[in-house]
């Protein structure tokens, strides 16, 4: 959600905050804007120039063009409502009541009414409806000389979840950056900085990132950049190398970023598994070292997720108690936050984000630990919030996934839960090295046999194409099928916005049924499994209801020729690896949908990419 970049250089920078707003589109806004410190000319005083728009950032470079800002420091933003509508007034953006502190905020402030209030009895005018704009006049109100001081004593006030990104007129020579319960990075280049929300920002300018840690202040001069907490007392900072490429974060030829992420699924679930599986199964995290004693005593593994995340850890539960053999739970973790937990010293907890910011879950990560939990991260952004709040991270490696709707990050995350389920069976001495050695084989053949399946796009496209007519669908699987049947549905709804839910097979006919008519459409995930003839038998309860069947099946299989609608056969492989492949069908039918019906795949309206507030 939302977006921030800020550089102060050498170079002129409202080009820099340009290209840079360009790439951070992905994370879903609604308006955005720049403010730039201009250099003085013919001795005339500093100004700032602050340009805005209500609507989407070529919008804004189009106003920039026609009249270009010159200075080396400036912050831009890509705002997603919260507080207010998506107005000129209401973008980032926001400044004192002199024009000379400028804020731009991700996140929510929570007491702003409280410090809105006392600061309108002061004086204070505020022309927006945002909680933001408390940041800026509560900077003023501390303001004596020394902004940094100021931005601490105001800061020291604030209640919720911010990265900010700020400067004032006063000191040309000066860009701090702050963060709470939301990311902020601050690129190191030569002579030249960045501070931004997302690292995909500044790929293009360096791969040296200062990760900021809760409660964190970065001063960033043409010295460096300097951070200490919110008292004033010096961090050592945490760098950190990015081995991401700049054309990761490009289209590379294809028409989406989300068309290309599907077809980097094959390369993806392979680097989740490079150099952590042998031949004989054995797996090893570097980052998720915990000892066999400890792996031992462990009763229960709980997987916390939201949207695909929860999607994911409904198949990490099913595996993890098959391989395993102990009791684990997904669950929501937005609801989690406000349940009274049951687990503690002997459970494991997993937390699924692919960014690592998600905040519902990292309240449910703090939380966990708290119960004296044991806490691994299962996330694609290193360095990322949940990264360093649990005891260990498994990375997802899956390189910078652009497109709002998660696809190969979805499968990056079930490899690293298969991966942890076989630790864990190793562990406690649960799985035969003949089992393992059959697993491996599996999850080794998986990138060709994504590869193959991607090759079979046109059939894909046909199908789409023809099933695009409808505005309502439901999907239904049975065991690891209806995970995938709920992940299919969410990916339909959300990028083509027709109606689609998922539902299990078993639960089909306590009451989903009823909507079922010949306008309603099926699709069936009927790939072979030990629940295959129960959903066989739902199909056929299906067709009885006249609705159309589209069923995705195992090579070989033709119990439902002649029944289905639609027939799409499918790789004969471990249901596990069903999962991965089934999921990687759905979301290109779900792709070729929304582009037939001529949405805007890679964002989606209303969501955004990193949810960073509850």
């Amino acid at each position: 959600m939302c977006g921030i970049i800020g550089y102060l250089g050498g170079r002129e920078a409202t080009p820099i905050l340009m290209e840079s707003l360009k790439r951070l589109e992905y994370r879903g806004y609604d308006s955005a804007g720049v403010a730039v410190l201009e250099l003085p000319k013919n001795g005339a005083a500093t100004r700032t120039s602050v340009t805005k728009s209500e609507a989407k950032v070529d919008t804004l470079i189009e106003k920039l063009n026609a009249n270009m800002p010159t200075g080396k420091l400036g912050i831009g933003h890509t705002r997603w409502a919260t507080h207010g509508k998506p107005t000129y007034i209401n973008a980032h953006p926001h400044t004192d009541c002199h024009g000379k502190i400028f804020v731009v905020h991700n996140g929510i402030i929570e007491n702003f009414a409280e410090l809105k209030a006392e600061l309108k009895a002061e004086g204070h005018e505020f022309p927006s409806e945002t909680d933001t704009e408390v940041v800026p006049h509560l900077i003023e109100k501390y303001y004596k000389g020394d902004f940094l001081a100021a931005v601490r004593a105001a800061l020291n006030r604030i209640q919720g979840a911010y990265a900010l990104a700020m400067f004032s007129s006063d000191d040309p020579e000066l860009l701090v950056g702050a963060r709470l319960n939301a990311p902020l990075v601050v690129g190191l280049g030569d002579d030249e900085y960045y501070v931004a929300s997302d690292i995909t920002a500044i790929i293009p300018y360096t791969k040296r990132v200062l990760v900021l840690g809760e409660g964190e202040v970065a001063a960033v001069t043409p010295l460096g950049a300097e951070v200490s907490t919110l008292d004033g007392v010096t961090v050592k900072p945490k760098i950190v190398h990015v081995d991401w490429d700049v054309t990761q974060a490009q289209k590379g030829g294809f028409a989406h970023f989300m068309l290309k992420e599907i077809h980097e699924t094959d390369e993806a679930i392979a680097n989740a598994m490079r150099g952590r599986l042998t031949d004989d199964g054995l797996v090893a995290f570097r980052e998720f070292e915990a000892s066999e004693e400890e792996l031992k005593k462990l009763q229960e593994v709980v997987l916390l997720g939201m949207g695909t995340s929860l999607h994911a850890a409904m198949i990490g539960e099913h595996v993890l108690e098959d391989w395993v053999g102990i009791p684990a739970r997904a669950m929501d973790a937005s609801e989690f936050r406000y349940r009274r937990p049951t687990f503690g010293e002997h459970t494991l907890s997993v937390v699924i984000t692919q960014s690592g910011e998600t905040a519902d879950t990292l309240v449910a990560l703090h939380q966990a630990r708290e119960r004296g939990a044991l806490t691994v991260a299962v996330t694609n952004v290193i360095a990322s919030s949940a990264a360093r709040d649990s005891d260990g991270a498994i990375y997802l490696h899956a390189g910078p996934e652009i497109g709002v709707a998660s696809t190969k990050t979805f499968n990056s995350h079930l490899i690293s839960l298969y991966l942890l389920a076989m630790r864990l069976a190793q562990a406690n001495g649960r799985i035969s090295l003949e089992r393992r050695r059959e697993l491996v084989e599996a999850l080794r053949a998986l990138p060709d046999q994504v590869r193959t399946l991607l090759g079979r796009d046109k059939e894909i496209l046909a199908l789409a194409h023809k099933y695009s007519q409808y505005r309502n669908f439901m999907y239904a699987g049975r065991g690891l099928g209806y995970p995938v049947a709920l992940e299919g549905a969410l990916k339909l709804k959300e990028i083509s916005y027709v109606h689609a839910e998922g539902t299990s097979g078993g639960e089909l006919k306590h009451g989903p049924i009823a909507l079922l008519d010949e306008q309603f459409p099926v699709v069936a995930i009927c790939t072979a499994s030990s629940t295959k003839e129960k959903m066989v038998s739902n199909v056929h309860e299906i067709v009885a209801r006249q609705a159309p069947v589209l069923a995705l099946v195992s090579e070989g299989d033709s119990s439902l020729n002649g029944v289905a609608t639609d027939i799409f056969e499918m790789p004969a492989v471990e249901e596990a690896s069903s999962a991965i492949l089934n999921t990687v069908m759905l979301q290109l039918f779900a792709y070729h949908v929304a582009t037939k019906l001529g949405q805007d795949v890679d964002q989606p309206r209303n969501l955004a990419k990193s949810v960073t507030v509850e």
